[in-house]
């Protein structure tokens, strides 16, 4: 029982550890650090200076993560898992620990995905991320929905346009992808639809009528649905907040009624 109960204790100091905002924040710099090293390994200038002292707090750094992803293994143990971005930063510091010679020299440049672990140390990030996947299915819709709206533009451009214009709409890819060319605003007017109106003067009513459709309303869409998101994401977070204030209040309050009740009972024996 002793040997449990000792078992328990050191858990609960390792994990108070681990979960202190002190660690928190040095993990945070060390992340910044590592993004900044990792930044400065692309300057020829950089690595001539100072390369192996960069390689040298590369490792170090990595090291430390390394020894962070053990500890919360050994303190959550079959729990770890449970967590998503336990395995998000697993699968990170997994990846820079993959050998990354020969063939597998590519996977050098995946270093830099330690840099999204910022993403999981960030309380604000992780709610951002979470609102995000959240708004995946209302944002599928809206994809679906935008979706058809450029095959029927793609459809009609290529049938209107094609002839006279092959390069930009003569197949229903090459007019879907002029259409998106046109819809970021990406040389549009001067580049595609002035020339396009020399030829064909009504051009416009058909691409006024798709800017306004896709740029001004339907991608709008995508910034209502992640907003809409995040505000439901802080509502469920603070509901969650005063539910627990509610529990903690409850417990102090019973806890309160249990003392004034011994308190009552030491001092009828003492009258007794």
């Amino acid at each position: 029982m002793t040997d449990i109960t000792n078992d328990l204790g050191w858990r609960a100091q390792l994990r108070a550890v681990v979960e202190h905002p002190r660690t928190q924040k040095f993990i945070v710099a060390l992340i910044v650090i590592n993004a900044v090293t990792l930044g400065l390994e692309t300057s020829a200038t950089a690595m001539e200076l100072m390369g192996g002292l960069l390689q040298a707090l590369d490792k170090v750094i990595l090291s430390i993560f390394v020894v962070e992803l053990v500890t919360k293994l050994i303190v959550y143990g079959h729990r770890f898992p449970r967590d998503p971005w336990n395995v998000f930063d697993f699968l990170v510091v997994g990846i820079a620990l993959m050998p990354a010679t020969g063939a597998l020299s590519v996977l050098r440049a995946l270093r830099v995905l330690r840099v999204l672990r910022l993403i999981s140390a960030v309380p604000s990030m992780r709610r951002v991320v979470a609102a995000l996947l959240h708004a995946l299915p209302g944002m599928g819709s809206v994809i679906a929905l935008l979706s058809l709206i450029y095959y029927v533009f793609a459809v009609m451009a290529t049938k209107l346009y094609g002839p006279t214009f092959p390069e930009w709409f003569g197949t229903i890819g090459a007019s879907a992808y002029t259409l998106f060319q046109i819809m970021t605003f990406e040389s549009w007017s001067m580049g595609i639809v002035r020339p396009v109106m020399e030829v064909y003067p009504t051009a416009w009513l058909f691409f006024v009528p798709f800017i306004l459709t896709t740029s001004f309303t339907v991608l709008n869409l995508f910034i209502g649905i992640i907003v809409d998101a995040m505000h439901s994401g802080a509502q469920e977070e603070l509901s969650a907040e005063r539910e627990q204030a509610h529990a903690d209040a409850a417990m102090i309050v019973s806890e309160l009624k249990k003392l004034q009740h011994e308190v009552a009972q030491l001092k009828n024996e003492r009258q007794e």
